[in-house]
């Protein structure tokens, strides 16, 4: 199958982006994600960086990545469902290692699992149309399960919104010791992940999933419509999602990021905005195509999208080593976390420009590759290996 460029070209924006947001999860405590207040004394440095984070990257890149991985579902209908059941349940494997070894904000997990139902609603939908209804209902009704939650959550303090000095402690200490204690700790909140997944997370994800499939299989996300669409398209949702979400942030900022309001209900919008602006980033990749094809870092980045599990793992094993093996963790605010991002990128960017430059696929992608031949019992021929 021919490489569509600039499919890899948004997939690699998207791995990059991600980034953008996981800095803070890795060089933070785990409630700092969400709640820029969350040690109680909020410097304006932290504000903005967060505001502007959330208005154009938070949830955006996940949504989008998300969004490309039901693409991809569409893409390898053709080899039947036992390579395509294969391939998610070793995702799922890798996911769950990588949640229990290496980092408790793992994705992979959720994708692998929320494939292996959504594979089977792709394969049965009988038009576009229905695939996407489809996905925009279950996106709808994971966004109304979490304005339930923040209905019926209490006006209490909780620690995972802002922790005490002992809960900060402890959390540093198992971050940076490691060993069974930090396998205990990822295991517990891997637990709280699937659960969320089950309850509200994953109807969500399936309903991007589902969205992209639904694009992918009408031509849009091939590039087959014209680009003064793509340039149109991608202009008004994203001024669509920006107008959904600037209240939220303006409003979490008002309550200065009260858990009552802010932890669920005033998250709503994000999510609600994010596939607007995600399907917006998108359209405008391939409406200006023709000039953004011409820099040679677009390129670049298009062989990051090649490479994206290769990549994301990357990004793993660099920000643990740096924030929890050399002492960084909690030693940064949130916009001196970001200097970090375009060094983890200069190698995201070099490792797949070298490697593509005598191997086909990235290192990890092949071996996802070999065992999911055999696993399905298929045989590959000699240019696929």
């Amino acid at each position: 199958m021919e490489r569509n460029v600039t499919l890899d070209f948004v997939r690699g924006t998207a791995i990059l982006g991600i980034l953008l947001l996981n800095i803070v999860a890795f060089g933070l405590p785990k409630a700092a994600y969400l709640n820029p207040d969350w040690y109680g004394e909020i410097t304006s440095r932290d504000a903005w960086t967060w505001a502007v984070m959330d208005l154009f990257a938070e949830v955006k890149f996940l949504t989008l990545f998300a969004l490309l991985f039901g693409a991809g579902l569409q893409m390898l209908r053709a080899r039947g469902s036992r390579w395509i059941q294969s391939r998610l349940t070793l995702l799922v494997l890798l996911g769950f290692m990588h949640a229990l070894l290496l980092w408790d904000g793992d994705i992979l997990l959720a994708y692998g699992l929320t494939g292996l139902v959504c594979w089977r609603l792709i394969r049965d939908a009988t038009g576009q149309k229905q695939l996407f209804n489809t996905g925009v209902v279950l996106y709808l009704i994971g966004i109304g399960v979490l304005l339930l939650l923040g209905v019926i959550s209490g006006d209490g303090i909780n620690r995972s919104w802002v922790p005490d000095a002992a809960n900060l402690q402890y959390e540093q200490w198992w971050k940076l010791g490691g060993g069974v204690e930090a396998i205990s700790n990822r295991a517990d909140l891997l637990s709280s992940n699937l659960v969320a997944l089950g309850a509200q997370y994953g109807w969500q994800l399936a309903g991007m999933m589902l969205i992209g499939a639904a694009l992918m299989r009408s031509g849009w996300l091939k590039g087959e419509f014209s680009l003064k669409h793509y340039r149109r398209t991608g202009a008004i949702l994203i001024v669509i999602g920006m107008a959904i979400n600037l209240p939220a942030i303006l409003a979490q900022w008002h309550l200065k990021w009260d858990f009552r309001w802010c932890a669920l209900l005033l998250q709503a919008p994000r999510e609600l905005s994010a596939p607007f602006q995600a399907i917006g980033y998108a359209a405008l990749a391939w409406g200006f195509w023709p000039q953004l094809s011409r820099f040679r870092l677009v390129g670049w980045i298009a062989c990051v999208g090649r490479m994206a599990l290769t990549n994301y793992l990357l990004q793993t094993i660099l920000c643990t080593t740096l924030f929890y093996r050399f002492g960084f963790y909690m030693k940064f605010d949130r916009l001196s976390l970001l200097a970090f991002v375009p060094a983890v990128w200069a190698a995201n960017i070099l490792l797949s420009v070298l490697w593509l430059r005598y191997f086909r696929q990235g290192p990890v992608e092949w071996l996802w590759r070999q065992l999911t031949a055999r696993a399905s019992g298929t045989a590959l021929h000699k240019a696929q290996r």
